[in-house]
């Protein structure tokens, strides 16, 4: 049996409000359809069946795409409303304490409603399980918004690079969690703050890294990238049939 993957849509998603504003986040189409549908395409196409939605903002429409869509075979994908206003960690806690959805008893995944990427599930889910501890959290180093000057010791510049990749690692959602990580989290948790940092202080946390294609919609211009990719035919996230 695969893991449950829980997919956080309760967002306002508030840089995007000005130019979608009847729109949740999750509901913002690429290439026709909504983001939310490719983020569930990227782990049905690599053998995962069972989706919990994580929903809070006009959670009515996510539930209605939900019901009108037609699913892979073998697929099913459940809204659970976790409130309005209620953060990240507290969304998958209110999940982990609900009835019948498994979270307490195994290993599940988790990630948000608006990235995507070329990430390899499979290594993803034997890197988590090898390492014994209980998060792994998918790590990568984001293209710059702009390019950068590079200035030699005399302060003469000598080159541009356009756009380049960060130094430094940051989260890119695609988490793998055992049970016990959901006693990191409260109602009031903000996922990115106590629980991963209280993780990483007890040496729970580990980086999976990945290199490839990786691009979250945070705003309209993200939006624009994407759906520009999508119609080029060079969306690197597509990695279904």
């Amino acid at each position: 049996m695969t893991p449950p993957v829980v997919i956080l849509c309760g967002g306002r998603g508030t840089r995007l409000q000005a130019d979608v504003p009847d729109l949740p986040k999750p509901l913002v189409e690429v290439g026709g359809r909504p983001i939310l549908w490719h983020v569930i395409q990227i782990y049905a196409s690599q053998g995962l069946r069972r989706f919990l939605l994580a929903t809070g903002y006009k959670a009515e429409l996510i539930q209605d795409f939900v019901e009108r869509e037609t699913w892979p075979e073998g697929v099913t994908v459940a809204c659970v409303d976790t409130g309005l206003d209620t953060p990240t960690g507290g969304r998958i806690a209110k999940l982990g304490r609900a009835p019948g959805l498994g979270l307490a008893e195994g290993t599940f995944l988790a990630t948000y409603a608006d990235g995507v990427a070329d990430v390899d599930l499979a290594r993803l889910r034997t890197f988590h399980a090898r390492h014994g501890r209980l998060a792994s959290m998918t790590v990568v180093r984001p293209h710059l918004q702009f390019g950068v000057a590079n200035i030699n010791g005399s302060d003469e510049i000598v080159g541009f690079d356009e756009k380049p990749r960060s130094e430094h690692w940051i989260n890119g959602g695609f988490f793998a969690f055992e049970p016990g990580a959901l006693d990191y989290l409260t109602d009031s948790s903000t996922l990115e703050r106590e629980p991963l940092e209280g993780l990483a202080q007890d040496r729970q946390l580990r980086a999976f890294r990945h290199t490839g294609f990786w691009d979250c919609m945070d705003t309209y211009k993200d939006a624009v990238l994407l759906n520009d990719l999508w119609e080029q035919g060079r969306a690197p996230w597509k990695v279904w049939g």
